[in-house]
């Protein structure tokens, strides 16, 4: 993990980020350092986990067409870990303790779901004081997420290991409708499963934009979404509106 901190305005809220690259590497630039770099413009603290790879997530694999489950979910590991991190060391980093959030991309995405339903018990043995505190993220942001659906031929069913309930944050999504990587299904799974549970979810729907376009602007106005994600956290308190 790596954190960066504001370094005129501060905040005092912080954003953990999981870039995406399906479980099998990470674009650390494209979904990483370029998010940190707008992220602390606005005054937040932007932590940027490299989390561990390959296959420490569900992961798509062309030999056998199929998902492939880890036997340990060591990037959920990872996600919880450095969650209970940032929220021990709040003070130390200029932090809100209530302030502290997630945000990822594709399978980074699925990863911001992942732990936005599994903070209650840490996947791994507790090795400190740092794991004893709330990995519960305060706040989501979910962008183009993969691996939502239970599998391909069951088109609405959210994935049964992502497990709703009314303690999952309040959640972003933003997807394309032209996504032929994480078709807009998978963030419109999970939509409803949030609505349903009474948690606080905007989600934002595009005609055109893609896969993976991270924060590198085009003509498309999918790509002005950084400020939508400005907005919504001032509307749910996180930063100042």
């Amino acid at each position: 993990m790596t954190v960066y901190s504001p370094k005129g305005k501060n905040t005092g809220a912080a954003v953990v980020v999981f870039p995406g690259g399906g479980y099998q590497d990470l674009a650390i630039d494209l979904e990483g350092t370029e998010v940190c770099d707008w992220l602390v413009s606005k005054g937040i603290t932007c932590v940027l986990l490299k989390y561990r790879v390959p296959d420490s997530g569900p992961a798509w694999h062309d030999d056998c067409q199929c998902n492939i489950h880890p036997k340990a979910p060591t990037a959920l590991e990872d996600a919880q870990r450095t969650v209970g991190l940032v929220r021990f060391h709040a003070a130390e980093w200029h932090i809100d303790p209530h302030k502290i959030g997630v945000l990822g991309f594709s399978a980074g995405g699925h990863l911001v779901a992942n732990i936005s339903t599994h903070f209650a018990q840490r996947a791994y043995a507790p090795l400190d004081a740092a794991d004893k505190v709330s990995c519960r993220p305060d706040f989501a942001v979910a962008i183009y997420p993969g691996h939502m659906l239970e599998n391909t031929t069951k088109e609405f069913e959210l994935n049964p290991e992502i497990p709703v309930t009314d303690m999952t944050p309040p959640t972003f999504l933003l997807q394309a409708e032209d996504d032929h990587v994480d078709g807009v299904n998978q963030s419109l799974v999970y939509y409803i499963a949030l609505k349903n549970a009474g948690v606080p979810v905007e989600m934002h729907l595009y005609a055109q934009g893609g896969h993976a376009f991270g924060l590198r602007r085009t003509d498309l106005p999918i790509t002005r979404w950084p400020q939508l994600v400005e907005t919504w956290l001032g509307t749910i308190g996180m930063i100042p509106k």
